[in-house]
């Protein structure tokens, strides 16, 4: 079966209420990046010097060869720009981002951190690209910078991110029991990303609301540029909250980026902003244990993860006595944006609208004749039944029981196939001069019309079975 991994839909239209403390309408979770020590550097055993993140424009790596330029830009980081910081956040509550390679070769600035009561997350065993990272490698990596992270902090990291990471990150990081992993961009929401047998929580972070973007061609140039750009997204945030949908919001902080005089101001600016706002300041733990205590995961059926004979066993009478919908869906490629009831309608639809008319006619012609002799004698579905005596067209007088009949006559002798409304839209009124008008059209519109029918039917239906 074709399965599609990737998750288009989340929260939908409808994301849930966080219920941030204190009613605030937006979480501002701050993260400082500590990587200074930790880069691509000929001291560290890597092959060539570090180019990512840094004041020198279109910067190289040089295979064998220490960059003393680039070395110096990241020491920056951490002999300046990492106290600078410090003294401006010390009295919030911030998350570090610690690559265990440069917290351990950082003693003064890690008990800065933990004298602050800053949470001091996992950035990996060594701020380097994973992408072409064998799995066993990474995995036993990220094992490693466990252990390191623990002698050196006297605690095992609870959090993760690894940033430069590969197509199997998220996953290895799931399965090595973390309380929250954020090698994601895909939310404003934490969510629970189910991973085998369990369900790990995921708090997104982010790229745009981060101080990387001095860095990038695209970029902010002065602290103002950022300030604004903070602010901007909070004000969002905030009125989608004081809306009903509040939301988190993560700022993405670098030792050696921000913590340059120029641009420090603008933080500065946005964190004097921020704190007339009413925000809820939170470490990503804080954020995960509100998260785990008010939205704990929902164990649920996922039909994308189905095997066939269950899904046809669940789906197979949505469209009326037609389990052949069903079959030809469930060979379709499902994903996560189909585990709720307009994703398996769009895909039994598809299969409906696909199939050939004789076999769109076998549909029509198993749905049930309104108030019809099967209705008499109890031979409807169970759907059939509920949504008839919803509409009233279980308590018929014998003058409307009659005018139905002659109705079912007509409309069957003049179509070939029976007379199909969604009846719970309708009254017994309603459905009666529906009827009587669309007995007049011609069989080709008229086909077309109950074919649609048919469709709103199925699609009420499953809002019964699914969310």
């Amino acid at each position: 079966m074709q399965r599609y991994p990737r998750d288009f839909r989340g929260y939908g239209p409808t994301p849930p209420d966080a219920a941030w403390p204190g009613d605030a309408k937006v979480a501002v979770s701050l993260v400082l990046n500590y990587e200074e020590g930790g880069e691509n550097c000929l001291l560290h055993g890597d092959a060539a010097s570090e180019a990512f993140l840094s004041e020198i424009v279109g910067a190289a790596p040089w295979p064998g060869q220490r960059h003393w330029n680039m070395e110096s830009i990241y020491d920056y980081g951490a002999r300046a720009g990492f106290w600078r910081l410090h003294r401006l956040m010390a009295n919030l509550p911030v998350t570090v981002y610690g690559v265990a390679t440069a917290l351990a070769r950082a003693p003064e600035q890690v008990a800065a951190m933990q004298e602050a009561g800053w949470e001091i997350a996992s950035h990996g065993l060594k701020w380097v690209e994973h992408k072409d990272m064998p799995e066993e490698e990474e995995r036993a990596q990220i094992a490693e910078a466990i252990r390191l992270h623990t002698e050196v902090t006297s605690a095992r990291p609870t959090g993760w991110y690894t940033g430069r990471c590969s197509m199997n990150t998220v996953r290895l990081t799931a399965e090595a029991g973390f309380d929250w992993i954020s090698d994601t961009y895909d939310d404003d929401l934490p969510y629970w990303l189910p991973v085998g047998e369990r369900h790990q929580l995921v708090i997104p972070y982010t790229l745009d609301t981060n101080d990387m973007r001095f860095a990038t061609p695209q970029g902010f140039n002065t602290g103002e540029h950022f300030f604004q750009y903070l602010k901007d997204a909070l004000d969002c945030l905030i009125a989608e909250g004081e809306a009903g949908a509040a939301k988190m919001m993560s700022v993405g902080l670098h030792c050696r980026l921000i913590g340059r005089p120029g641009r420090v101001m603008g933080l500065r600016r946005f964190l004097d902003y921020a704190q007339t706002r009413g925000v809820w300041f939170a470490t990503r733990g804080q954020i995960a244990a509100h998260w785990a205590e008010h939205h704990p995961p929902v164990a649920r059926a996922r039909p994308s993860q189905m095997d066939r004979d269950t899904f046809v066993t669940r789906f197979g009478g949505v469209f009326e006595h037609s389990a052949f919908i069903a079959e030809r869906a469930h060979a379709l490629e499902l994903g996560p944006a189909h585990d709720c009831a307009l994703g398996i309608q769009s895909a039994l639809t598809r299969m409906f609208r696909a199939a050939s008319r004789e076999e769109r006619l076998g549909v029509l012609k198993a749905h049930p004749d309104l108030a019809g002799k099967l209705a008499q004698a109890r031979r409807l579905t169970a759907e059939s039944t509920a949504e008839q005596a919803g509409a009233g067209l279980d308590a018929l007088t014998d003058d409307e029981r009659a005018t139905f009949e002659r109705l079912n006559l007509e409309y069957v002798g003049k179509h070939g196939f029976p007379f199909i409304i969604a009846v719970r839209d309708h009254d017994k009124a309603s459905i009666l001069a529906a009827f009587q008008t669309r007995i007049a059209n011609d069989t080709d519109t008229e086909f077309a019309e109950a074919c649609a029918q048919v469709e709103r039917i199925a699609g009420l239906r499953l809002k019964d079975m699914l969310p």
